[in-house]
């Protein structure tokens, strides 16, 4: 699978300030979060679903693979959603390990499977 997600019962602004708390305990900082919905709205358009989008970044883990292959920058700061489907809040994000695997890189697989395992444990204590 390209992501991973997971639902949870909490509201959209709960889940979010849940990730936020889970991400600082893994060195992730939130760089940006961008409202879909309301940047949609903002434009004139009809869109009435609620769409988070939070950008996420531990510095560390960032120059550590920069430092390794260039071409990882690509695939950074990590993404993670937060949005409502059918009535149901849902957390996910596109795995590391999916996008860096387009690079061949043995070595770079093992950087993001790391990342991919702790961001997974930051949305799975969100839930």
């Amino acid at each position: 699978m390209f992501d991973y997600t997971v639902a949870t019962d909490k509201n959209i602004e709960e889940a979010i300030q849940s990730l936020e708390e889970s991400l600082k305990e893994e060195k992730f900082g939130v760089l940006w979060k961008f409202d879909i919905k309301e940047k949609l709205q903002e434009k004139g358009l009809e869109f009435n679903k609620k769409f988070q989008v939070l950008e996420v970044c531990n510095p560390h883990e960032a120059q550590r693979v920069l430092n390794e292959n260039e071409m990882a920058g690509y695939f950074l700061p990590c993404k993670i959603v937060v949005y409502e489907d059918t009535g149901q809040t849902k957390i996910g994000m596109p795995k590391p390990t999916a996008l860096i695997s387009l690079l061949n890189d043995e070595k770079m697989k093992q950087f993001a499977k790391d990342i991919e395992d702790r961001l997974i444990t930051c949305i799975d204590k969100s839930k």
